[in-house]
């Protein structure tokens, strides 16, 4: 069964959001591939990882380099599957769907209010998939997620 979860951004944005669950993944011995279009974006994910924790930082790369295949996190401005890292985990952080997520054990699908459409739009289309379990999640005032309807 193929997972997606869909993350509704509406306090923090995805470089704030992001390298917790990339931290999360990489404890559990998994590896992810991190998709977003605009490059200030990917720049932004990429400062994030490097400074989500003070001591140290989530070992990660740009898709694209020699030692793309070796990153544990690897960022791209496009999805190609597979992912050159080997990564089961996919991120969708700039909030565009794309069908070749499907290919991934899990999806992480981060969306803003300026996108909450396509997000409805996904949600439904992939309601009517088989094979596929959809998970919401929204943020509260103080940053902590729950699981919604």
């Amino acid at each position: 069964m193929i997972r997606v979860d869909f993350y509704r951004l509406t306090r923090d944005p995805v470089e704030r959001v992001l390298p917790a669950i990339a931290t999360r993944i990489l404890d559990a011995g998994d590896r992810l591939l991190v998709v977003a279009a605009p490059a200030m974006q990917r720049q932004a994910i990429d400062a994030a990882l490097w400074a989500h924790q003070p001591a140290s930082f989530l070992p990660h790369g740009m898709a694209g380099t020699p030692d793309a295949a070796d990153e544990p996190v690897l960022i791209a401005g496009t999805l190609d599957t597979p992912a050159a890292n080997g990564a089961a985990m996919l991120a969708i952080a700039d909030g565009e769907w794309r069908e070749e997520a499907l290919a991934f054990d899990r999806t992480f699908l981060f969306f803003d209010n300026s996108r909450i459409d396509d997000a409805r739009a996904t949600w439904r289309t992939l309601g009517a998939a088989e094979g596929v379990e959809r998970h919401f999640w929204q943020q509260d005032d103080r940053g902590r997620w729950s699981e919604g309807p």
